[in-house]
């Protein structure tokens, strides 16, 4: 087995409230008066303001058995149907993925990849890397004299998926029932039709352009030239044979065979260079968790070649050395968080595949050097990110998914998973039903070119057959006390890391309620392009004004991240959070 070594970063908490991005002075109580408020009652003193809510409350749900949170209520229902049949939350996890492939199509795939964390009842954390790898025939110099978007469509857009390999492998290890009952609710689900949402018309509305090229996404998704409206039942045949025959396979279904020749037939007429050598020969990873530990808790989420690991423990490591700022104006708060940002992010550059080059991470997360940057923020002035060498903002799509479970025994699952541009390279294989992922963008396909997310890599992240392409996924588990307290996720490209911070340093650290902190909006900075991102509504004026005084570039942009999360309560019960800015639903299980 090839692992990683294993990164456990401490950072010392001396100022709680430093560390907390917040718009105002306390959060809601909870707007649904569920059962969750009334136990953080004691801690909660205050409404909140509308700003800080700017999408509305959270969904919730509770349960005393298990827990499923998905970006689709059907797939949500999947997870649990399993888990009531007598499944893990492995199991849960797996069929809640391979029914996000039917009922996802912006995200949820078979021909992508991600990642996933998992910490079992008696302690056990492990992480599996399914990203996906780039072919053999592409190299460094495969896209210099190309343009731009070859990265991004057509078939030299395809990198080797792994998401049916890594379920496979997730299963193998982890399961408890049968493969084959574990694909079931995907195979009904593409077979019999689910109703399309308005906010999945709404989604294939804004890709038109990149739909209506290819043939089998405008047959499927497309019948006279208009978007699938709400309310229409989609059947998708081609996907559900596809999935019963991996049901009845195993992987090789997928990455072997008829279904596997298909698909290189396909990505070979858009002019790639994917082979059946490459889908038979792709292996997901296990690796060693990330562990940074903050205060009294743990955080598990992903190493390399996620740097979502790394971003959490720089920002973290920068702040700690803050003094007070937790008692100054909300300003001042978002303006450490944001220079803690942009600095972490300009390393990000230097990060890529540790499996194919040599990263200096534990120089990068050096407690003195953390310590060194965190006290070169002027607490009255922004940076200039041209001054701090590095690397990148994106506008985030709903491209990627993240799906949480839980069982009340302890037991815990995140799991990430991309196409990487929302329906990937917009083309689905014909008699394969898959969509195929664009992968290929998130590698450094020529210097100082930005990728779909704006962000400028180097070379640690080029182009390299079998290589990884550096990714922001950060699927997460908070322990508190050795005892497991939240599981955390969002897509989001590169907002996906300070997405994940700030809810756990808001739920975590700050008491605050989980449904509360899910909703409370956000902010980003990534270092270049450089300017400071926020959610549409959620600054008040003269909070604008304070940070433009100070020299940062604001930026009003739609919602950042959509997190799905799960609380291990104090009681024994399972608290299911979806974030009011997508249509999931927390469905919790019956004992």
């Amino acid at each position: 087995m090839d692992v990683s070594p294993m990164s456990r970063i401490a950072v010392p908490l001396r100022a709680a409230g430093a560390l907390v991005l917040i718009l105002g002075s306390a959060f809601v109580r909870s707007a649904l008066a569920q059962p969750t408020a009334r136990a953080h009652a004691a801690i909660l003193r205050t409404n909140a303001a509308p700003a800080d809510q700017p999408y509305g409350a959270s969904r919730t749900a509770v349960s005393r058995s298990g827990m499923v949170v998905t970006t689709v209520p059907e797939a949500s229902r999947a997870g649990v149907e399993i888990l009531t049949a007598g499944g893990n939350a492995i199991d849960a996890a797996i069929a809640s993925a391979f029914a996000l492939a039917v009922v996802y199509p912006p995200a949820g795939n078979l021909a992508g990849g991600g990642f996933l964390i998992a910490r079992n009842r008696a302690g056990q954390a492990h992480a599996l890397d399914f990203r996906e790898t780039a072919p053999a025939r592409l190299d460094r110099e495969t896209f210099l004299a190309l343009d731009p978007s070859a990265s991004l469509e057509g078939g030299l857009a395809v990198a080797t998926p792994g998401s049916v390999r890594g379920l496979a492998a997730a299963h193998q290890r982890l399961g408890k029932l049968s493969w084959a009952r574990l694909l079931q609710p995907a195979v009904r689900l593409a077979r019999e039709g689910f109703r399309v949402p308005a906010a999945l018309t709404k989604e294939l509305s804004d890709e038109r352009a990149l739909l209506l090229r290819h043939a089998e996404s405008r047959r499927l998704f497309f019948p006279n030239g208009e978007p699938l409206a709400p309310g229409t039942l989609l059947l998708q045949p081609d996907l559900a044979r596809t999935l019963e025959a991996i049901a009845a396979g195993g992987a090789d279904a997928f990455h072997r065979g008829p279904i596997a020749r298909r698909i290189v037939e396909f990505v070979r007429s858009e002019g790639g260079s994917l082979s059946e050598a490459d889908l038979a020969g792709y292996a997901p990873v296990w690796r060693v968790p990330h562990v940074l530990d903050f205060e009294r808790w743990r955080l598990l989420t992903m190493p390399l070649p996620s740097s979502g690991g790394f971003l959490l423990s720089a920002i973290l490591g920068q702040l700690s050395s803050v003094r007070g700022s937790w008692r100054e104006p909300a300003a001042q708060r978002i303006h450490f968080l944001a220079e803690a940002e942009r600095r972490a992010f300009a390393d990000r550059g230097l990060l890529g595949d540790a499996d194919c080059h040599e990263i200096p991470l534990a120089r990068l997360l050096r407690p003195l050097r953390l310590a060194s940057l965190g006290t070169s923020i002027d607490p009255d002035r922004a940076s200039r990110s041209d001054a701090i060498p590095g690397g990148s903002e994106p506008e985030e799509r709903p491209q990627t998914t993240h799906l949480s479970v839980a069982t009340a025994n302890g037991d815990a699952v995140s799991i990430t998973t991309t196409l990487n541009g929302t329906f990937g390279n917009g083309s689905v294989v014909p008699g394969v039903g898959v969509f195929l992922n664009n992968e290929m963008d998130d590698f450094a396909t020529a210097p100082g070119r930005a990728n779909l997310y704006d962000l400028i890599q180097g070379e640690s992240n080029e182009v390299r057959a079998g290589a990884r392409p550096l990714s922001s996924m950060t699927p997460t588990i908070v322990l508190e006390g050795n005892r497991p307290r939240f599981i955390l996720g969002s897509p989001g490209g590169s907002t996906i890391p300070t997405t994940v911070l700030q809810v756990f340093l808001n739920a975590g650290p700050r008491g605050v309620a989980l449904p509360a902190a899910v909703a409370a909006a956000r902010l980003h900075h990534q270092h270049l392009p450089d300017r400071l991102a926020f959610e549409k509504g959620s600054l008040p004026a003269p909070l604008k004004q304070d940070l433009e005084a100070r020299g940062h570039v604001l930026f009003e942009r739609d919602a950042i991240g959509i997190v799905h999360a799960i609380e291990f309560r104090p009681d024994g019960s399972l608290l299911g959070v979806a974030d009011p800015r997508g249509y999931g639903l927390p469905v919790g299980s019956k004992p």
